[in-house]
């Protein structure tokens, strides 16, 4: 499976994109601002391709499974091997305040809210079922991310 996440605006605090799963868009994503040297909590991760996998302990684990039950939620879905971060995680959130790295989706996003998509929890589940189910019938998942536009990163 191919997910593909689209850059396409890129701030001082904070980048919007668009997640596609084989070629169809499924969300809106948020995360972090470029930045030329990583800075905890305050960096997205670098374009490039990436497998995902599940994470079965942490702390979000833990919530998940207590929030969705263990019928629905196998593990995170775990971004592996980014150069110079560790556990970045695809996740419910709005605003940049909630990642630290980490890809959030969404089903909104406004131009009247910079910095904040709707719907999160709702898009986290729409495409968490159907990466969940790839990765229990044994398939490579990976995630391709492009920074579209002249000015991101």
């Amino acid at each position: 499976m191919e997910i593909d996440l689209i850059r396409f605006n890129d701030t001082n605090s904070f980048t919007d994109g668009i997640m596609m799963i084989d070629g169809f868009f499924q969300c809106y994503t948020l995360e972090d601002e470029y930045r030329t040297h990583k800075v905890y909590g305050e960096t997205r991760i670098f374009s490039g391709r990436y497998k995902i996998e599940f994470r079965k302990e942490g702390g979000f684990h833990k919530r998940y499974l207590k929030k969705f039950g263990e019928d629905f939620h196998k593990g995170m879905l775990w971004i592996k091997d980014v150069p110079e971060f560790e556990y970045v995680l695809i996740h419910i959130g709005n605003d940049e305040d909630d990642t630290a790295g980490c890809i959030l989706t969404g089903m909104s996003n406004s131009a009247d809210s910079a910095g904040f998509i709707g719907g999160s929890t709702l898009a986290y589940k729409k495409i968490y079922k159907i990466v969940r189910d790839a990765l229990i019938l044994g398939e490579d998942v990976y995630i391709n991310i492009y920074d579209s536009v002249y000015g991101v990163g």
